[in-house]
Parts: C-alpha cells; structure tokens; sequence
C-alpha cells in the first residue's frame, strides 16, 4: 500500500517520477482533463449567476475508477498536474469528483507543481506543497465560459446565415481578422517607382558600392527619383561632375554592441521554431512537451527542458550559476559578463512557470544526447540550448565605417557603409532568426580612407525599383503579432492556427496564410455585425481582465455580466435582422444571355458557387462550383458561364454505359453508368476526349476488379481486398480476415461470425469533439448548494459562481463534506457539432477552438 497517490496530467513522465519519489509513492495519470461543460446548451446559465453544468468525458471514466481505486489504499492526494491555470483547473475538477464520492473524508489534499522533471526538482515540490489557487480556478473556468457562450451562440448563427460546420471564437476570430485584412492590403496596394543611385567605387584593387544620399545639397527621399528620365539625368550629371572619380569628404568609425536575445518563451520558442527548423506551433509544442516529459538517456527517463507554457524571461539562478560555468569552460572567461543578465517579463501576467524555457542542465549537449533523441528533439533541444547559453554570454562588437563620398566639387554625396565583426561573444553560439529581413551583421569591409583621399570610380548605376506589398503572415509572425496586440496566450496560439486550417478559413501558399472565400466572408460578417467582438482592443482588454482574476484582483463574475449582456442583444438582433443573401454576400454578374436569368455567386454549402435564376424561378436555379484558384470577388460573367457548359457528355463505353466528365466536391471526375473515376493530374476537364475518358473507366474497373475476392449477395455480404489487407463487409462492419485464412475459401458461415466478432464502427462526429457520459460529480462546485436528484440521475454537476469555494476549506487535512455514492449514468450526450473544437490536448471539447486555459 502506497502512502501517497500522486497524480500528474501525462503518464509519460510518471514512471520518471515515480522513480525519483520511491516506493511510499504512487504516480497516476489524468490524461488531461477529467470533466468539461456538457456538449449542449445550458451548460452555462447567465441568468444564475453563470452557473457551470459539468460532466465526466467519457474517455477519463476507466480512469477515474482506477485512481479512486488506489486512493482508497492511500493516506493523501497529491494533485501534481501541470503548472500553470489549465493544470490548476485540472485538478480541482479531479478534487471535485473525487470528494463528491466521499474519498477526501479521511485524507489530506496537496497541490504540488512541476517546473521541470529532475529528481532534485521533483523531490524540492514534494516538500513545498500548497492549496488548491482559487484565483486560478476561477480565471480558468471565466476563460472556459466566456469560450462557450461566443461559441455555442456565434456558431450556430454561422451555421444558420451562411453554412453548416463553420466555427467563430473569442480568439480564434481576431487572428482571421488579422489574416484578411493583410489580404485586403495586399489586393489594395498600389505599387510605386524609384530608383537609386550608386557608384561602384576602387581603393587599392578593393571594389565597394557607395549610395547617392544627397542630390543638388538636398537629401533624397525614396520618391524623389521616381521615374527613368529623373534617374538617368541625375546618373548623367553625377558621372560628368566626378570625371572618374570620388574625393573622400568625411569618415566616421564608431564600434556597435549587438545583446543576446533573452531566452525563450512558449511564443519566441514558436516563431524561432517556424523561421530556424520549419515548424508548425503544435510541432513544436508536440515537441517541446516530450522534452520536458523525459527522455531515457540510458539511465531512466529524466526531463531535458522545463516546462514549455510559460511568458517569463527569467532564469533561476542555480541555472545562471550552471550556465556561466559552461561558458567559461567551453568559450573562455572572456565570453563571461562581469555580472549576469537579468531578462525582465514584458508581459503583465507572465504564465505560473515563472521561469523561461530552458535545458534541466545545460551539461547535457546536444551532441551527446543527440542519439537519443528522434530528429525534432533533437533540433528543438539544440535550438534551446544554444538560446539558453547565448543569453548569458557578452555581447557581440562591431566595427562600424561610414565614408561620404563627393563628385569634384559639387553639392551631391554618396555614402558607404561598412562593419567588421570583432569579437563574436553570443554570436559564436546563437543568433536569433528575423522574419522578412537580411541579416545586417555580415562582414561588408571597405578600405582604409581618410579625408582628402580619393577613390575611382568605374562607373554610376541607376537601378529600378517598386514598392511591394506587406508580406503575408507565416505561423511566426502571426503569433509575434497575436502576441503584441496582447491577443490570447501562447499556449492557445497553436490550437487556433489549427482551428483556422480545419475549418478552411485560410490556406498555405508556402508558409504563409491566405484566407480562403469562406474565411473571408465568415470575417466579413463578423467584423461588420459583431465588429466589438473582433476588435484587437477589446479582446486584448478581455484578456487582461482574465489574468486580473489569476492574480485576486478581480471577481470573475463581474466580468463575465460586463460582456454577456450586450453580447446576447447583439446575437438575438443579428438573428432576427440579417437575412442569409446579407451573410453570405451574393454577388450579382450580369445576365445569362440564353436564359436571361440573373447569374451570381455566393458560398453554397460545399462552397463558392455561381448560380443561374433565383429560388422563386418557376424553373429551378443552376450551380456550378467554383475552380480551384477562383476567387468569389474576382470571377466575372463570363467566366462564370463557362462552368455550366459542364458536366460534358463524352459519348458511351462500349457496354452502353454514358459517360461524361464534371467538376465535383474532391475534383474533377468521369463519370461512367452510375459510377465515378477521379481525372488524372495531366487531365483537363474542358479538353478531355472519350478515348481517354475509356482509359481512365477502364483502370478503375481494373482496380475494382482486383479489389473483389467474393460475394454472397443475398446477405449483402463481401469479401474485400483493402489497402490493408482482405477484409469482409456487410456495409455496416468491416472484420479483418486472420493471415492464416485464405479469403477465397470462406463460406457464408465464417464471414457471419467475423463481422459479429468486428467492433462497430466509429461515428463520423468531427475530430476533437468529446463524448459526454452524461456522469456527474453529483454537486454544484459551491458547497451551498447539491445537486438535486430525480428518479433517473442526478444533474449535471454545476459551478455556482456567486458562491467561490473556499481553496483552504477545499484542501485541507480533512473534509467535512458527507460521504456519498458515486453519480449514476446519465444518457450520453452527443457532442461533436461545429460548436465545439478541439482546444486543447487536454480538453477535447472546446466551443470556440481556442485552447481556453491560460
């Protein structure tokens, strides 16, 4: 019998932990969160104080039970789940369920945290227990209902206005935002001429470049020379006036210091990912989480960085200490600052880590653990520990020449520029990567010049030049710039990129966003009915009222009436008023000229489609989806008529069947009797003959053939050979065929008793959404208050939120609650809808698809 039970949210690093702690010690999983919001409406009440409905996921049953089970066995609980608001609510939902069965009566209750997986780190927290932070319970459970009430009441009015499936957040909608309108600067950029200047210049056999900066005694701006005769004039008089050559009017020399970057935050660490290896944000969180979980370096797993959701900047100082020593021993005393750098959080609510993103030990290189480790480890590991040790070392010097250059005796100037690296310092380790710029710190020399001096010139070029538009956004700069305006948190930023990308709102030209038709006009509608919703400033206020709760200094009920009350008028108004042509911004072209009938475009409901006649035609409307590359606010009429000459009739196979080709959901097709065969890549749906169209049927038919094994056909049954191998169906249940049994010799029996034996299949619910058994903790999470029972459950349980439950009560030696039997099960609740996404790795049911806890 263990003494204490120990609970941590991954069971990746409880056996490291359980190692470290011995054997008085049990270590169990959560696997993430333990209950969520029920999956319907209601599950927050505004008109009850925004009381909080919650049931057990139904993935975290089986587990429960087994840490009930051991704690039975135990004298205490020790809730070590993550560091940081969504680890905090983590366990006070397990604290919940676990003493509404009665299991805390006779036992203490400790939260301890984390920072890093080292048995010195670990054995430190076990030491230094504390309560449960309410501050941070309620921050978390504001966040987590402020998601729900954008989402369950934004949602479905998309699904109703424009289309099904569609998703709006709290979060998530100011990032398309910001995506769109980058796009609409782009479409609306209007590019400008001008030229430059510059004389390629010799000083003792070294050729160098100088840029005109001043013509006639006036300084030139970028416009100044904005067309090829000003350019070419200037280029004339300015190769008369020097006579070959430039006399050297001023040199300056002065020395540049270049400071090391600070180390990383969850949000540096996800740009530097995505500019340095390529990285999506969720790779590298994906990553950066095995890291900080353990890797077995031979000896047992032990964690390599600490912790991984985190906005501070600061460093321990046992780590500087370790860090200073490494440098000295590796780089010289002379890379040593005199004292350590101290980075200071610009954030006002840096996340609970309290420490930046670091190796455990920067003893550990990466060369020697390389081999340890799969490839992304091994290139995020080195990325950190280069960081970690750069931000401690001096600074980088450079020597700076600037040299103005004159043509004879006239009043115009050039000038040259140049820097000599002198001593590296941070940079011999690690330089931090830029987003759209050249890095300025390669050696560019120029010769030794003194006033009076002068230089040859070869000769005056002119070169022409066009301003270009502002660059898309890339996974980094998205984030960087999410992360100035004060937008979500870093850890929330990798689930609603993803968010984005699932829903189709953007897609990736390269690395970068572009905001797709639906995205835009979802963004359209948003900004134009929800406009406060979607504003930078309010949903960054937002978010520091949240981290206003985290620290005390708020009540989180307050905050929530401040936004639901104008919220939910806005919704019922915009309901009531926008008619769905409104929101889904029909777009007349012209007129059909065989039907006169108006011709428009419009998001249908698989997409951007155009569309002959109206609904009240005595003749039904025609369709035709758009082709990849064709935008709604772009196509024209004509255009748009050519895709009705589609589908095109080919002609007929030679056992009669028709054939013809059309353009579908998932591409372009032939279509052969009541079959489909997907065009090939060279196959152009306009130009494609019958004779091809044949090939293209007859390979299909060719690959179905050798897909049947056999059939019984009056029981609708098949035997099938699948990409993973023969399989039978009855086209409700697939059944694998044992290795051992040839598919051909089985009999009508046999393939009966597979297809029994198969497991049903799963549903076809969207990705991340979470199943609610419908079990319930039995209590609201006020103590004033319990559930109420009827003759088939008990209620969901509830979060009254005018009552806080008091953290010390909440955790202490003993709890005086009574003792009661565990919530019998409730029907299961279907989830899975549009209104709820996948926010987090530990909460599978998310309405807005922000990852909700920090």
């Amino acid at each position: 019998m263990s003494k204490h039970l120990v609970i941590v949210e991954s069971p990746a690093k409880g056996k490291t932990i359980e190692k470290y702690l011995g054997p008085d010690y049990q270590v169990m999983a959560s696997y993430g969160h333990v209950r969520d919001l029920v999956p319907k409406e209601g599950a927050v009440d505004p008109e009850n104080g925004f009381r909080m409905k919650y049931d057990i996921i139904e993935r975290s049953e089986k587990q429960i039970e087994a840490i009930a089970k051991a704690l039975k066995k135990s004298d205490d609980l020790i809730l070590a789940t993550d560091p940081d608001r969504e680890g905090e609510a983590i366990s006070w939902h397990l604290y919940e369920v676990l003493r509404d069965r009665g299991l805390l009566d006779d036992r203490g209750v400790h939260r301890v945290v984390f920072h890093e997986i080292t048995k010195k780190a670990i054995q430190q927290a076990i030491e230094e227990p504390r309560d449960l932070a309410q501050p941070l319970i309620d921050a978390q459970q504001a966040r987590r209902a402020l998601d729900y009430l954008v989402g369950f009441n934004l949602s479905p009015l998309l699904w109703r206005k424009i289309k099904r499936g569609l998703s709006a957040g709290r979060v998530q909608s100011p990032a398309l935002r910001m995506i769109c309108e980058r796009e609409d600067e782009i479409e609306a950029f209007v590019p400008r001429e001008y030229w430059t200047l510059d004389a390629k210049v010799e000083r003792q056999e070294q050729p160098f470049t100088a840029r005109l900066t001043y013509l006639d005694g006036n300084k030139l701006d970028q416009f100044d020379l904005n067309s090829a005769e000003l350019a070419h004039d200037a280029q004339k008089r300015l190769t008369e006036a020097a006579n070959g050559e430039l006399r050297v009017a001023k040199v300056e020399k002065k020395q540049r210091r270049r400071n090391p970057a600070a180390p990383f935050t969850t949000s540096t660490l996800q740009q530097e990912a995505s500019r340095k290896l390529g990285f999506t944000a969720s790779r590298t969180m994906r990553t950066a989480q095995q890291l900080y979980e353990g890797i077995d370096l031979g000896s047992g797993a032990i964690g390599l960085i600490t912790y991984m959701r985190t906005d501070s900047v600061a460093l321990a100082g046992e780590a500087i200490g370790e860090i200073r020593g490494l440098i000295e021993e590796r780089y010289g005393d002379n890379n040593v600052p005199d004292s350590p750098r101290q980075y200071k959080t610009k954030s006002k609510n840096a996340q609970e880590a309290h420490e930046a993103i670091r190796p455990t030990s920067v003893r550990r290189l990466p060369n020697e653990v390389r081999a340890r480790l799969t490839s992304d480890q091994a290139r995020l590991y080195d990325l950190i520990w280069k960081r970690t040790v750069a931000c401690q070392m001096i600074h980088a010097t450079f020597d700076t020449v600037a040299a103005d250059l004159v043509p004879g005796d006239s009043r115009h100037q050039f000038r040259a520029t140049g820097s000599t690296l002198v001593d590296p310092g941070f940079i011999a380790v690690y330089q931090e990567g830029r987003d759209d710029a050249q890095d300025d710190d390669e050696d560019k020399r120029l010769p030794e010049m003194a006033e009076g001096d002068t230089v040859k010139l070869e000769e005056v070029t002119a070169d022409q030049h066009f301003t270009e538009p502002p660059p898309r956004y890339t996974e980094a700069s998205l984030v960087k710039t999410l992360e100035e305006y004060g937008i979500g948190r870093p850890s929330t930023y990798a689930s609603i990129i993803s968010t984005l990308q699932s829903r189709e709102y953007v897609e990736m030209d390269g690395k970068r966003f572009i905001p797709t038709d639906t995205g835009r006009i979802v963004n359209s509608f948003l900004t134009q009915h929800f406009d406060r919703y979607v504003d930078y400033d309010f949903t960054a206020k937002l978010e520091d009222e949240l981290d206003a709760i985290s620290r005390g200094e708020k009540d989180w009920v307050p905050v929530l009436e401040d936004f639901w009350g104008d919220f939910r008028d806005r919704v019922k108004e915009k309901e009531e008023n926008v008619t769905r042509a409104e929101a889904v911004q029909s777009r007349e072209l012209g007129t059909d000229p065989k039907s006169g009938r108006p011709v428009s475009v419009r998001l249908g409901r698989f997409g951007p489609i155009v569309q002959i006649g109206t609904k009240d035609d005595e003749e039904k409307p025609r369709f035709a989806g758009l082709l990849p590359g064709q935008k709604m606010d772009k196509i024209t009429l004509d255009e748009a008529l050519e895709l009705f000459k589609l589908p095109r009739d080919l002609g007929e196979t030679p056992d009669g069947e028709p054939v013809m080709v059309n353009i579908g959901r998932f591409g372009p097709y032939v279509k052969y009797g009541s079959k489909y065969a997907s065009l090939g890549p060279d196959d152009d749906v306009w130009t494609i003959e019958l004779p091809r169209a044949l090939e293209i049927v007859a390979e299909k038919k060719k690959k179905d053939a050798e897909r049947f094994i056999k059939s019984f056909d009056e029981e609708g049954i098949q035997v099938l050979n699948g990409r993973y191998g023969p399989y039978v169906t009855d086209g409700k249940k697939n059944a694998k065929i044992p290795k051992e049994t040839d598919p051909k010799s089985l009999t009508l029996e046999q393939c009966q008793e597979l297809i029994a034996a198969a497991p049903e299949r799963k549903g076809r619910g969207r990705k991340g959404a979470a199943k609610s058994t419908g079990k319930s903790s039995g209590k609201t999470a006020s103590k004033s208050s319990t559930a109420k029972k009827t003759t088939t459950k008990k209620a969901a349980t509830t979060k009254k939120a005018a009552s806080k439950t008091g953290t010390k009560k909440a955790t202490a030696k003993k709890t005086s609650t009574s003792k009661k039997a565990p919530a019998k099960k409730a029907s299961t609740a279907k989830s899975g809808s549009a209104k709820s996404g996948s926010g987090d790795s530990r909460l599978s049911a998310q309405p807005s698809g922000d990852r909700g806890p920090e």
